[in-house]
């Protein structure tokens, strides 16, 4: 007979059968507290900790599989004096219904409910709120509390169930204690209750074995071990529970356990033996052959390990292995992973039981997962398999080439493909060669083999495949043109990538983003190159714009850096520094572990620096780029480095060094306005300090107005050789149009009050310092004063040019040896610096004069971990010394 609901919407099941709402009897296993081996230890620190459980409404007991959880909760709820409700999730719970209903007869069958009480669900997909309401009532009226343990909780990802089940522990106040025994965090507003003083938590590192409990359980397992090999055991396994009872199973065997356990640290045939015949024995032919078989995978679903079987039993297999606790963990959604150790050694039977099958089990496994969708796992079995050609074909067919060089998996997936030989010979195997050789800045392969690719994808046609190797292929076509600076080649390459996207289905373009992202990076690189400054601006923006996430952090992080140069480049030495600070913390963030947007971004912060006459932390910066990745193939930053170090070098006296640093050392296809500009000024500057001002002049002769910055320091070096008229000329040239920044109205206007003031014009002379002054304060650009000559020390003297010099510009700027005085203390950064809250700690402590030894010493940490945050710090503050550290941290208000 079915059960009958009342009005409420309350289950009342006339015969007393006990059933749940969709009919079917209550599984009376699933309320039954699980049974403790023999071998069982009872571990009393958990115990203690778990009898904080009375005392808070909720508990968590949060670990991996076969971390303990289980048996641990169970025998300490066996020893309550208190109502246990035990309840093992099942994946069927996911209805209401079912749920509430099984909690329901949890409940009556520890003595916690009345016989006469409301009854349970009626409906199997949804339960009442009176029905809880009803059910948190009573629990709240009870004068000592009942405690349910929900076992496997993380089988139920229900946020309906969660939400229901946080009302009824809510209101049910003092009557319920609520136990969750799970493998994920739950879907309960735990931060409330942590905060509120109300949770009690045992997670993984809690639940590992400690040396003297592993060596208490080996001794249930009749083995004495000394401490250190206890210990060693417990390093081999992480303290897990299950590796150390399977270790402990494996060593009763031996007549040296000691001697044995060094063995399976060292290898796994003899453990393989014995685990081989206990959990083997008894097993079907079928199941077996399953489970050898599976061990190439880490996960696996009934249909993947169909596909190696050839057979179509996995799932009836699966299903009762996992039953019978088989070394088999159900991951959920249908998909299974072996216990490793048992996986591992499964893998070293399956040679032997039947060897040369491994390769094809990958290659099998490979196919289904490539049909699938599963690309990660794809490549990786296609790589085990030895068939580069399916690895490569999967990668570009999914649009996931770019990976390669976004610099979250690029490093694992270069690794996977360090075994192609030249067998593969797939136009995809020929582009994954390229793009290895191009990540790798070795242009003569990378083109070669993207010739080659290239002429074997023209001959094929327009289905999704091809036409998505063909898009591959414009990536790389991009990259290639920027790396040798050939712009027309990287604009030709964005054209044919905007005519193929068209033939490519809209859900494949938007699960990779990082390649519209990267092409958009490198085309506007080349721009920059060619010195077409606005339409290179114009699509770095979007690039650093990206959407994506981590997929697309290292090309936002690029663009950023790009972004950079342009405004440095264009005189916004404020700007240059916020988005150089913000492509730094982009990288740093995201934990690129080889950010090259970043160094790019490091060398704008240099060269405003050295703009700023703060030397030493040009310096600093210079030599944080130069521990980045070689990135002599890379035009863009290689001129800025080029253009960096050599105005250092300059403003350091040291002519000679300067003029020949101040070539990019990178040939192109295709010269950079700017770079020869900034190249020649430098090198003319230089003969200028040398006392040779016709070369000097000489060398500016490729310098005009369309790149302003250059211009006006050429126009200077042309007052200084005595050329006013070749000044005033150039200067005419200069398209500012209000795009230009204050280091081109400084310049500009320094060089034209030196005109005044050699013509006896001393009033339009101070005015326009006055004018240059109040422009440079607010970037504190320091460098066009010093350049300008001792011509401007006399006004600089004056009233009122010297209050609007005091404080940031100081008197006297280059010293007699030629070293640049450095400034006074700087105004606060214009851009935010986020320390944490250890890096605040030491800085504050660093404040009062405390060594790095009193530091670690009343943090509790150690000495190498107090200089990592000073080094972190330093590094975000921009500094280079604990008393810059400390000041700088003060301007900021950080301390």
């Amino acid at each position: 007979m079915k059960s009958v609901s009342t009005p409420d919407g309350r289950a009342r099941d006339p015969t007393g059968a006990g059933t749940d709402p969709s009919g079917d009897p209550y599984l009376r296993t699933r309320f039954a507290l699980p049974s403790r081996p023999a071998t069982f230890l009872r571990r009393q620190r958990l115990v203690s900790h778990l009898d904080q459980t009375l005392s808070t409404p909720l508990t968590l007991v949060n670990g991996s599989a076969g971390a303990g959880k289980t048996l641990l909760t169970a025998d300490w709820a066996a020893g309550l004096r208190l109502p246990v409700a035990w309840l093992t999730v099942e994946a069927g719970d996911h209805r209401p219904g079912v749920f509430w209903a099984y909690v329901f007869e949890s409940l009556r069958l520890c003595g916690a409910r009345e016989a006469g009480a409301a009854g349970a669900p009626a409906d199997s997909s949804g339960v009442g709120r009176g029905l809880l309401a009803s059910l948190a009532a009573e629990l709240n009226a009870r004068d000592a509390p009942v405690v349910l343990v929900l076992d496997e909780y993380d089988r139920l990802a229900v946020p309906e169930v969660a939400e229901q089940l946080e009302f009824v522990l809510r209101h049910s106040g003092q009557g319920l204690r609520l136990v969750l025994v799970t493998r994920t965090e739950p879907l309960l507003p735990l931060h409330r209750y942590r905060a509120a003083d109300e949770l009690t938590e045992i997670r993984g590192a809690e639940l590992s074995f400690t040396p003297e409990e592993a060596g208490a359980l080996l001794r249930l397992h009749g083995l004495h071990l000394p401490e250190p090999a206890a210990s060693a055991l417990v390093d081999r396994t992480r303290g897990w529970a299950a590796g150390l009872r399977l270790s402990a199973l494996a060593a009763r065997e031996s007549t040296d356990p000691e001697r044995y356990l060094k063995e399976f640290e060292a290898d796994h045939s003899t453990v393989a033996d014995f685990l081989l015949a206990e959990v083997l024995k008894g097993r079907t032919e079928k199941t077996q052959d399953l489970l050898l078989r599976v061990s190439v995978l880490d996960r696996f679903c009934p249909d993947l390990a169909d596909a190696l079987t050839l057979r179509a039993d996995a799932e009836r297999l699966l299903a009762g292995l996992h039953r019978e606790n088989a070394f088999i963990e159900r991951l959920g959604h249908s998909w299974y992973r072996l216990h490793p150790l048992f996986r591992e050694i499964l893998r070293a039977h399956l040679r032997e039981r039947l060897p040369g099958a491994e390769a094809e089990l990958h290659l099998r496994a490979a196919r289904w997962l490539r049909r699938s969708g599963f690309l990660p796992e794809t490549l990786a079995h296609g790589a085990a398999g030895g068939d580069f050609d399916l690895a490569a074909g999967a990668l570009v067919d999914d649009l996931a080439i770019g990976q390669l060089f976004t610099g979250l998996r690029s490093d694992a997936l270069a690794q996977l493909f360090a075994g192609m030989g030249p067998e593969a010979g797939s136009p995809a195997s020929d582009l994954v060669r390229a793009a290895g050789a191009l990540a790798r800045r070795d242009l003569d392969h990378g083109l070669d083999r993207l010739r080659r690719a290239r002429e074997q994808l023209s001959e094929t046609d327009d289905s999704p495949g091809p036409v998505a190797a063909r898009l591959s292929c414009t990536l790389l076509e991009a990259l290639a043109a920027r790396l040798t600076g050939c712009p027309p080649r990287a604009e030709q390459a964005a054209a044919t990538a905007e005519e193929l996207r068209r033939d490519l289905p809209d859900h494949l373009l938007d699960e990779h983003p990082e390649l519209t992202a990267l092409l958009m990076t490198h085309v506007g690189s080349a721009r920059v190159w060619e010195g077409r400054f606005d339409d290179a601006r114009a699509v770095l923006r979007r690039a650093a714009g990206a959407p994506g996430g981590s997929a697309t952090v290292l090309p936002r992080v690029e663009s950023m850096g790009h972004l950079a140069l342009l405004d440095y480049l264009n005189g916004w030495l404020g700007r240059a520094e916020r988005r150089a600070l913000a492509a730094v913390a982009e990288a740093e963030r995201a934990g690129l572990p080889r950010p090259p947007g970043a160094g790019l971004g490091r060398l704008v912060l240099a060269a405003v620096a050295v703009d700023r006459q703060e030397l030493g932390l040009a310096r600093v910066l210079l030599d944080e780029t130069a521990r980045l990745p070689a990135r002599e193939h890379d035009p863009v930053p290689t001129a800025g480095r080029a253009m960096t170090v050599s105005r250092l070098l300059l403003d350091d006296g040291e002519t000679d060094a300067a003029a020949e640093a101040a070539e990019p050392s990178v040939s192109t296809a295709v010269a950079s306005p700017w770079a020869e500009s900034q190249a020649a000024v430098v090198r003319s500057a230089a003969c200028l300090a040398d006392g040779r001002p016709d070369e000097a002049v000489r060398l500016l002769q490729g310098v005009g107005g369309d790149q302003p910055v250059c211009a006006v320091e050429a126009a200077g070096i042309q007052v200084a050789a005595g050329r006013l008229r070749a000044a005033a000329e150039l200067l005419g040239t200069v398209r500012a149009e209000g795009r230009t920044g204050p280091a081109v109205s400084v310049g500009a206007a320094l060089v034209r009050a030196r005109v005044a003031q050699e013509s006896g014009d001393t009033i339009t002379a101070r005015r326009l310092v006055a004018r240059a002054l109040l422009d440079a304060r607010r970037e504190r650009l320091r460098r066009p004063f010093l350049q300008a000559g001792d011509w401007i020390e006399p006004l600089l003297a004056t009233a009122p040019l010297h209050g609007l010099a005091e404080g940031w510009l100081p008197s006297g700027l280059r010293q007699t040896h030629g070293e640049p005085v450095q400034p006074v203390a700087d105004p606060a950064l214009l851009v935010p610096v986020e320390l944490s809250g250890r890096e605040r700690d030491v800085l504050r402590r660093l404040a009062r004069m405390m060594s790095a030894e009193e530091i670690a010493a009343d943090l509790y940490v150690s000495v190498n971990t107090v200089k990592t945050h000073l080094k972190s710090a330093y590094r975000k503050l921009a500094v280079n010394r604990r008393g810059d550290a400390v000041r700088r941290a003060r301007d900021l208000g950080l301390l």
